[in-house]
């Protein structure tokens, strides 16, 4: 838009720059395909796109700790043939110690404890069941009422819907020494619904850890983490619907309670555990690991990387300003434009790092066109590098998007005879 100003201001109808622009964008994807570099994506290659993505967001340091996390994860939860969901890679925050203690959790932190005083703290080698189900008494959907005659007949009452939840817990407690008897192992149930104080105390004694309102989200998680299978009924479990996880353990910082199940056996859902001495330090490190998660998703989506450190952008610019010869007429103004706009990236890159904007330009065309390889800037040195080289790469589908999304809103904007402000006083 810049760079169709100067010349819709000198009298250029947009209609001729926005022909002009389509023909430049039709160029640029053809450069994109021929400068695309199609591997095999490897750990190493996927190192490489999530810190050139990190280290525009966070310090270096941190940079490189959250790119070996993005990418395990990541490659944690991939399975061949299947969509990758970056939900299953929970991002917990946790304000506390610094930023470089941020790790990865190969397993799930829920942001609860355990609710009674006399359950374990830490379970090693524990079996997980995660169900659905309520261990509390609850009122009918439908208004109802008890009539009794005498304490002794009320009573009687009382104890049947006691008996009707103890029931279900008795049932718990039966798998649980089934499983652990004579053996060292311990037993963890996380309870999507409640389990009332009551229950509580059963499970206590019998030495099962119970978590209770885990969230909807972690239900699923768990599943995937620690294996076993979700169940909505306690009537017929079995050892086989029971997960594992080689430690389970609460932290209390502060007011808050986390329990960390940790040491699961082919896990398939990973938590990111953020630490950050203040909110602001946290909200940036969340957005900048998921920049980092979908960059290395998109690397495995498309099978293929571009050169980065505005290796491509200066690429293209060479290849429009060869194409404007062949393009007749007043057209050329507008590949012109979308040419010269194009090198905006470089250019911040050199504004960005201290040095002559200009300057850097020049240097750049000039190694690109006596070399024909792809050429970046050096944000330490000012000079032109080899991406390739220095292992500076873009995402192909991010860099597609771009193209496509900022000729077609250019477009639209200079095609606008007319704004018109809207609101109420537009209407008196």
């Amino acid at each position: 838009m810049k760079q169709a100003d100067m010349y819709v201001s000198e009298g250029l109808h947009p209609r001729i720059l926005t022909e002009g622009y389509e023909l430049a964008k039709e160029q640029a994807m053809q450069v994109l395909e021929q400068m695309k570099i199609v591997k095999d994506v490897d750990r190493d290659i996927l190192i490489n796109v999530a810190r050139t993505s990190l280290r525009t967001k966070v310090h270096p340091e941190l940079a490189d700790l959250l790119t070996e996390a993005c990418v395990d994860a990541v490659l944690k939860i991939r399975r061949e043939g299947e969509q990758i969901d970056l939900h299953m890679v929970e991002i917990m925050e946790m304000q506390h110690k610094t930023e470089m203690d941020t790790q990865l959790v190969h397993g799930l932190v829920l942001d609860h404890g355990a609710r009674h005083p006399d359950m374990k703290k830490r379970v090693s080698d524990a079996f997980i069941l995660t169900c659905n189900v309520s261990m509390e008494y609850e009122k009918s959907e439908v208004n109802s009422g008890f009539f009794y005659k005498s304490a002794e007949e009320r009573e009687k009452l009382v104890a049947a819907e006691r008996q009707f939840v103890d029931n279900r817990v008795q049932k718990v407690i039966e798998l649980k020494k089934k499983v652990c008897d004579g053996t060292d192992k311990g037993f963890v149930v996380i309870n999507q619904k409640g389990v009332d104080p009551m229950s509580l105390d059963l499970l206590a004694k019998e030495g099962i850890v119970a978590l209770r309102r885990a969230k909807r989200r972690n239900m699923e998680r768990l599943v995937l983490a620690c294996g076993g299978v979700a169940v909505n009924s306690l009537d017929d479990i079995t050892p086989d619907s029971l997960g594992y996880a080689g430690l389970v353990y609460e932290h209390v910082l502060g007011e808050d309670k986390y329990t960390f199940v940790e040491q699961c056996k082919d896990a398939c859902s990973v938590t990111i555990l953020i630490k950050g001495p203040n909110k602001h330090t946290l909200t940036q490190i969340k957005d900048a690991i998921r920049d980092g998660l979908r960059a290395v998703k998109n690397t495995i989506d498309d099978g293929c990387v571009v050169p980065g450190a505005g290796a491509l952008e200066v690429a293209i610019h060479h290849a429009l300003i060869l194409y404007k010869s062949q393009v007749k007429g007043r057209l050329q103004l507008g590949v012109q434009a979308y040419a010269d706009a194009l090198l905006v990236i470089p250019k911040i890159l050199a504004q960005n790092a201290g040095f002559d904007a200009q300057e850097t330009i020049v240097k750049l065309l000039q190694e690109y066109a006596t070399s024909k390889m792809p050429v970046g800037l050096d944000i330490d040195t000012g000079e032109p590098l080899s991406p390739v080289d220095a292992g500076i790469f873009d995402n192909y589908l991010v860099k597609q998007q771009i193209l496509n999304s900022c000729t077609i809103i250019a477009n639209n904007l200079l095609l606008v005879d007319e704004i018109m402000r809207a609101g109420m006083s537009s209407l008196k």
